[in-house]
């Protein structure tokens, strides 16, 4: 399988999401940890992006009390 770093990555740096596609998979990795990988179908992957996008698993600062 030929992996492609994310863009966002930039500089050829070494803490980067890896990807690759077979005929009905998506495969993910960090370069740090390439020996572990995530595999997931597009329609999968589209919907945690979707997710991630619309800000659902940002975390509001926590309130501080005195």
């Amino acid at each position: 399988m030929s992996w492609q770093k994310a863009s966002f990555c930039g500089g050829g740096g070494n803490n980067c999401i890896e990807l690759t596609a077979t005929p009905h998979h998506i495969h993910l990795r960090e370069s740090t940890a390439p020996g572990v990988t995530v595999s997931t179908t597009p329609a999968r992957l589209q919907d945690l992006l979707r997710e991630i996008k619309s800000g659902r698993y940002d975390h509001p600062p926590r309130s501080v009390q005195a």
